[in-house]
């Protein structure tokens, strides 16, 4: 028998994005595994179906709602999904993200650029817009977005769609926190490490196709293939650890997975507000 202390998400309700596959399945599973009821949302039916039956094999709780986040149209009928079989989630992980076009600005091409941004940043917006409200309502939620240290590592070339549409979010995030401070609720960006997702062989596959250009991710391709790259369910680990009362302080953060490969950059810090015309 299932008791509070190996399901203290019991009760509450999750929305993981991107749950189809990798870092977002993987998520979803952990809070599942400890309790919660979790609404899987990604385009690919047949792979958010895998997931609801790991789930289901345990005897979690989850749903599946295929949908485009990226697409203002199709969060309201997202939400009123959610509500209707799963009730007022809490936790919110915004999992979904691609790499987009690995090719200099000029020659790049503009909708795989703006489809980018919108798949990685302008669809947490849209998320935490929808649900927000109701975890304020409730004095206690964590919304958690997969970030990337390329948001902290010195510009360079091919990748700025990729690049920018997480330095965005991680700016959203952090205005996001300082919206929420004080109602319980929490807002941080956490980089997975470097995984040998879907994502790396996509880069492996157009690096090895290019020139000079892309000689940086060529090294990182190969660099995390003879390493293994970092245990995908570290991520999740970490999620699990912003569930616990001891991080109800842990606000508007980039937060890393416990001895990653690559070593944490410093990210914003803490930051002191000296502008002139605050009192």
């Amino acid at each position: 028998m299932s008791t509070q202390n190996d399901q203290p998400l019991a009760g509450k309700v999750a929305v993981v994005t991107g749950a189809s596959r990798g870092l977002g399945q993987r998520t979803a599973v952990a809070l599942a595994r400890q309790g919660a009821a979790v609404a899987l949302v990604a385009r690919g039916e047949e792979q958010l179906a895998e997931t609801a039956r790991e789930i289901g094999a345990f005897g979690g709780k989850a749903i599946t709602i295929s949908a485009d986040v990226s697409d203002p149209a199709s969060i309201e009928g997202v939400k009123q999904r959610v509500m209707q079989e799963l009730g007022q989630p809490t936790i919110l992980v915004n999992s979904a993200g691609i790499f987009g076009p690995i090719q200099l600005i000029k020659d790049s091409d503009p909708q795989q650029w703006i489809h980018t941004i919108m798949i990685n940043t302008i669809s947490a917006y849209l998320m935490t817009q929808a649900f927000l409200a109701g975890m304020i309502d409730k004095g206690w939620g964590r919304i958690i977005s997969f970030t990337s240290a390329a948001a902290l590592h010195p510009p360079g070339p091919i990748n700025s769609a990729y690049g920018t549409s997480k330095v965005a979010l991680n700016q959203f995030t952090r205005h996001l926190a300082a919206e929420i401070a004080g109602t319980g609720v929490t807002a941080n960006v956490l980089h997975p490490g470097d995984v040998r997702t879907e994502m790396w062989a996509y880069i492996r596959d157009t690096a090895e196709a290019m020139g000079p250009e892309a000689d940086a991710y060529k090294q990182w391709v190969r660099w995390v293939d003879e390493t293994g790259g970092d245990d995908p369910e570290k991520a999740a680990d970490v999620v699990l650890k912003l569930m616990r009362d001891s991080a109800k302080d842990v606000n508007g953060q980039f937060l890393w997975i416990d001895e990653p490969l690559q070593a944490p950059i410093p990210s914003w810090g803490d930051t002191q507000d000296d502008r002139p015309w605050r009192a």
